[in-house]
C-alpha cells in the first residue's frame, strides 16, 4: 500500500485517500489514517519535491520522525475519545439529575413557625428564629449536595445554604446570579472558624423565585466584567451599582450629607432650597450651561451662594444641597459637569470665625462618618490608612504658596517660575497638598483670579478675604469668603468683571436694605467621597455622573 504526502495542498482528514489526486499534508498523519484500518501493514510513504516536480519514497530519517508524529496522533485521539465517553456519561448522569430534579416538589412546611418578614440587616440578631428575606443573589456556588448564595437587599448581606432536595431541585438548578428571590428560613450563627457577613446564615427550608436572570452569553458577569473598559462600565452604571464598591460608596455619600446635616442642626443653620434655574453667574459666564426659559436666556446654577445671601435677614445662617452645573470641557478626575453642591452663608461674623466654622463642619462630619457602623465600616475597607482631620488647620497664606512653588521648583503651567497673580492649577496645588501632608487653609488669593463678590483684606487690599481648602490625595474639596457688604465696592466688582449688574437688582439690594458682614463657603460632595473612600476619580462618587461627552444613562 502507497500514500502519497503534499504539504502545499494536502489534506489532513480521515477522508482522504492519499492518492496522487487526493494526498495528505504530513507523512505522520497518512501513518495515523493507515493505523485506524485494522490488518493493514505500515504504507509506503511518497513525498512530492517541489524541486524535482514528483512523488519519491521518505527517507528513513523523515520516515522516523513521521513514526514518531504518529503515535502522538494515537495517543490524542485515545484521549479524545475518553473525554467523549466522559462527556456522554456526564451527559447521561445530568439529563438523569435533570429528571430526578423534575420529580422535586418544592413546598413549604406548613408545620414549621410562621416566618417574619425582615430587610437583611435585621437578621444578624434574630440567630433561632425562622424568618423570610427577599433580595437578589449576588453570589452563587454549589458543592456536591449543597447549594450557597449570598443575598442582597440594599440594607447588608446575608449567606445562605440550601441543602438536601432543596438544592437538588430544577428551579434551584437554574438560579442564577442577579436573579430576585424570597427565602425562608432559620438564622443560625456560623460554625466557629468561619465567617459571614453578621456572622450568621439562613438555613434555607422553603424558597420562591420572583424573577429569573439570563444565564450565557446575556448574564449578569458578562455584561459587568471587573476588566471592562470604564467607559463600557459607565454605560451600564444601572448594573455596575450593584458591585460591592460603588454600592459602598453611595452608602457613604448618604451618611456624609446626613452628618453635615447634622452638623449643621448643631450650629443652628436653617436648609433651603434655591432654584436651579437662573439669569445670573456666579463663576464666570464661560462655564454657564444656558436653557430657553420660555423665549428668554437662562442658566443651570452654577451655585446657590446669591440666593443663599438674600436668605440671611429672614432667616438667619442658611445651607442647602443642591446641584451645581459647571459647563467646563475638563476631564480631571476632579470635575464633574453636575456635582452636589453643598452652600451655606453666614452673617454677623469675621473672616476668622468663617474659617473655625468651615472647621468644625469638616472635622465633626468626618466623625460623624467614621462612626456610623455602616458608613465607617466602609471607609475603613476602602481606605485602610485613612486618618481623620484633627483641627487646627494649617493655615498658609496665597504669597506664602507661591514662595512654598518657587523654593521646590514647580512651575505654572507655562513652565515658569510662579509669581504673585498666577492661579494656582490642579496638578501644581495638588503637588504642594501632598507633600505638605495635613489638611490646608489656603487663604487671601488675588482679587483678579477670584470672584466679583470677593471682600478685599483691609491690610492688603491687592488680596480677598477668601479660602480654599486643601486635602492631601484630592486638593480642593472647599471654596469660600467674605463677601462684600458695600454697594459701590460691588458695583466696582462688576465692572472689573465685565458683568451687568442689572439682573443682580435683588442682589444688590441686599447691601442697600440692612447690609452686614458675612461670609459663606461651598463644598463639593463628590470630592469629599474621594478623599474619604480612596477613589481616584469623582466619577466613582456620584450615582450616574455627568461631565464632556457622558450624559448617559
Amino acid at each position: 500500500m502507497s500514500l502519497y504526502i503534499k504539504e502545499s495542498v494536502g489534506i489532513d482528514e480521515l477522508t482522504v485517500s492519499g492518492t496522487q489526486e487526493q494526498p495528505f499534508k504530513t507523512p505522520a498523519f497518512a501513518l495515523f489514517a493507515a493505523s485506524q484500518q485494522e490488518g493493514v501493514p505500515e504504507p509506503k510513504l511518497f513525498v512530492f519535491k517541489a524541486e524535482d516536480a514528483e512523488f519519491q519514497e521518505i527517507s528513513a530519517s523523515a520516515l522516523k520522525k513521521a513514526r514518531k508524529g504518529c503515535d502522538g496522533l494515537k495517543k490524542k485521539a485515545i484521549k479524545q475519545k475518553e473525554q467523549e465517553l466522559k462527556k456522554q456519561q456526564q451527559d447521561a448522569d445530568n439529563a438523569a439529575k435533570q429528571m430526578a430534579a423534575l420529580n422535586i416538589k418544592i413546598e413549604e412546611d406548613k408545620s414549621l413557625p410562621v416566618a417574619k418578614k425582615l430587610k437583611i440587616k435585621q437578621t444578624y440578631e434574630q440567630v433561632g428564629q425562622r424568618v423570610k428575606v427577599s433580595g437578589w443573589i449576588h453570589r452563587l456556588r454549589s458543592n456536591k449536595k449543597v447549594v450557597f448564595l449570598v443575598l442582597r437587599d440594599g440594607t447588608a448581606f446575608l449567606q445562605c445554604v440550601l441543602s438536601g432536595d432543596l438544592a437538588l431541585a430544577k428551579s434551584t438548578l437554574d438560579l442564577t446570579i442577579e436573579s430576585t428571590v424570597t427565602l425562608y428560613g432559620t438564622v443560625i450563627e456560623v460554625p466557629e472558624g468561619k465567617t459571614a457577613p453578621g456572622n450568621v446564615e439562613l438555613a434555607v427550608d422553603f424558597y420562591e423565585i420572583v424573577s429569573l436572570a439570563p444565564s450565557g452569553d446575556d448574564s449578569f458577569t458578562n455584561k459587568i466584567a471587573e476588566d471592562s473598559d470604564p467607559s463600557l462600565l459607565l454605560d451600564q452604571r444601572h448594573l455596575a451599582l450593584r458591585g460591592e464598591t460603588l454600592s459602598g460608596v453611595m452608602k457613604v455619600r448618604a451618611a456624609l450629607l446626613r452628618a453635615i446635616r447634622r452638623v449643621y442642626e448643631e450650629e443652628g443653620l436653617l436648609e433651603v432650597t434655591p432654584p436651579c434655574m437662573v439669569q445670573t453667574q456666579v463663576e464666570g459666564g464661560s462655564t454657564l450651561f444656558k436653557l430657553d426659559y420660555y423665549g428668554e436666556e437662562a442658566y443651570l446654577t452654577q451655585s446657590s451662594q446669591l440666593y443663599l445671601e438674600t436668605c440671611l435677614p429672614a432667616l438667619g445662617d442658611v445651607f442647602c444641597v443642591q446641584e451645581s452645573f459647571r459647563a467646563e470641557k475638563s476631564h480631571t478626575r476632579r470635575h464633574l459637569s453636575e456635582y452636589t453642591h453643598i452652600e451655606a452663608e453666614l452673617g454677623f461674623l469675621t473672616f476668622e470665625d468663617l474659617l473655625e466654622h468651615i472647621e468644625t463642619l469638616i472635622v465633626k462630619s468626618v466623625q460623624y462618618v467614621m462612626e456610623d457602623p455602616v458608613a465607617g465600616a466602609i471607609v475603613k475597607e476602602l481606605h485602610p490608612n485613612f486618618v481623620a482631620p484633627k483641627g487646627p488647620f494649617m493655615r498658609l497664606e496665597y504669597k506664602d504658596a507661591i514662595a512654598w512653588l518657587q523654593e521646590h521648583n514647580i512651575k505654572n503651567e507655562e513652565g515658569e517660575d510662579f509669581k504673585f497673580g498666577d492661579d494656582i492649577a490642579e496638578a501644581a496645588e495638588r503637588k504642594m497638598t501632598d507633600t505638605i501632608g495635613v489638611p490646608i487653609f489656603l487663604t487671601r488669593f488675588p482679587v483678579e483670579i477670584k470672584s466679583f463678590y470677593m471682600k478685599r483684606c483691609a491690610d492688603d487690599p491687592r488680596v480677598t478675604e477668601s479660602v480654599d481648602v486643601l486635602m492631601p490625595t484630592v486638593g480642593e474639596i472647599t471654596g469660600g469668603s467674605m463677601r462684600i457688604e458695600d454697594t459701590e465696592e460691588l458695583m466696582a466688582g462688576f465692572k472689573r468683571e465685565g458683568i451687568d449688574p442689572k439682573p443682580y437688582y435683588w442682589f444688590i439690594d441686599q447691601r442697600k436694605y440692612g447690609s452686614c458682614p458675612h461670609g459663606g463657603y461651598g463644598l463639593g460632595t463628590e470630592r469629599i467621597l474621594a478623599w474619604l473612600c480612596n477613589r481616584f476619580t469623582v466619577r466613582d462618587c456620584s450615582l450616574y455622573p455627568r461631565f464632556s461627552g457622558r450624559c448617559k444613562p
